[in-house]
C-alpha cells in the first residue's frame, strides 16, 4: 500500500492496514486451496504462444513472484459477479437465457478423452420481449468485464483483433455445442462506467479448425514430452516480457 506521509493521513492508513491484510490472506489462500484444473482450456487455446499453452495445460508454476496478487484475484471475481448481472438484464429485456444445461450444469464441451473443455457462459433459446427478437437464436452468449481502455477497443475495433483469447473461445463453444447457425452475442461491460457493449460473433471454421489443430499439436506434444516452440526468438519480445512463464521458458533448451 502507498502511505501517504501527511501524519493524520498516515495514521488512518496504519490503523487499517490490519484488516486490508486479512482480507488479502483470506482470498490468496482461498486461491491456493483451489484445485487446479487438469485440462486444456479453451479459455486459453486462443494465446499466440503454444509454450505458454502448453505450460498452462500441464499446471507448470509460474515464476516467482508473478502469482496473481490479492487485488487481481478480486478483479476476477469482479468479473464473475457482472457475468450473473449481464445474465440478469439479458432476462429482464426479454431474452430466453440458460446458462445450465438440464442436468444442472453449466454449457460445455470435453473432447481429446476430456483433455479439452471449456464452459460456456450460457445461450439464448428463445424472446419473449414486445416486437421481433433483436438477435436470432439459438445463439451462444458470452460475457466479459473490462477495464475502460480495453472495453474501448473493443467496441471500435472488434473482439477478434483486440482480445483473439476470447474471440477463440466463442468460435470453439459454437461449433462444439452446435451453435453455428446464428451470430454469438458477446456482451462486454465496462467495469468501471457499467456501459454495456454488444458485439455479433459470426462462426468462423477455419479459425475454429485452427484452433482444434492447436489443441491436438498441444496434448499430443505434452503426451510425447516434446516442448512446444515459443512464439518468438528472443526473450525481450513484447510477449515474453508480460509472460509470467518468461524465466522458466527461457532458462529451458
Amino acid at each position: 500500500m502507498d502511505l501517504d506521509l501527511n501524519s493524520q493521513t498516515l495514521t488512518r492508513q496504519m490503523a487499517a492496514q490490519p484488516i486490508i491484510d486479512a482480507l488479502d490472506r483470506a482470498i490468496l489462500a482461498k486461491q491456493a486451496g483451489q484445485t487446479p484444473r487438469q485440462y486444456l482450456g479453451g479459455s486459453y487455446i486462443g494465446d499466440d504462444c503454444e509454450r505458454k499453452i502448453q505450460f498452462q495445460y500441464t499446471v507448470t508454476p509460474v515464476d516467482e513472484g508473478k502469482g496473481f496478487p490479492a487485488d487481481i484475484l478480486r478483479v476476477f471475481e469482479r468479473g464473475h459477479r457482472t457475468e450473473d448481472m449481464a445474465a440478469q438484464w439479458l432476462r429482464d429485456a426479454g431474452f430466453m437465457l440458460k446458462t445450465e444445461g438440464a442436468d444442472g450444469r453449466q454449457f460445455g464441451f470435453s473432447s481429446a478423452g476430456g483433455k479439452f473443455k471449456g464452459h460456456a457462459d450460457g445461450v439464448i433459446v428463445g424472446w419473449s420481449g414486445e416486437g421481433e427478437s433483436p438477435a436470432a437464436f439459438p445463439a451462444l452468449w458470452e460475457n466479459k468485464a473490462l477495464n475502460a481502455k480495453t472495453w474501448a477497443k473493443v467496441r471500435d475495433h472488434g473482439v477478434r483483433k483486440v482480445k483473439p483469447v476470447y474471440f477463440a473461445q466463442a468460435v470453439l463453444y459454437q461449433y462444439h455445442l452446435g451453435l453455428t447457425d446464428n451470430p454469438a452475442v458477446f456482451t462486454f461491460i465496462n467495469a468501471d462506467t457499467m456501459q454495456v457493449g454488444v458485439e455479433l460473433i459470426e462462426f468462423d471454421p477455419l479459425e475454429c479448425q485452427r484452433l482444434i489443430d492447436r489443441a491436438v499439436r498441444v496434448i499430443t506434444a505434452t503426451d510425447a514430452g516434446e516442448q512446444l516452440p515459443r512464439i518468438a526468438g528472443e526473450p525481450d519480445h513484447f510477449a515474453c516480457r508480460w509472460c509470467s512463464y518468461a524465466t522458466r521458458c527461457w532458462s529451458a533448451p
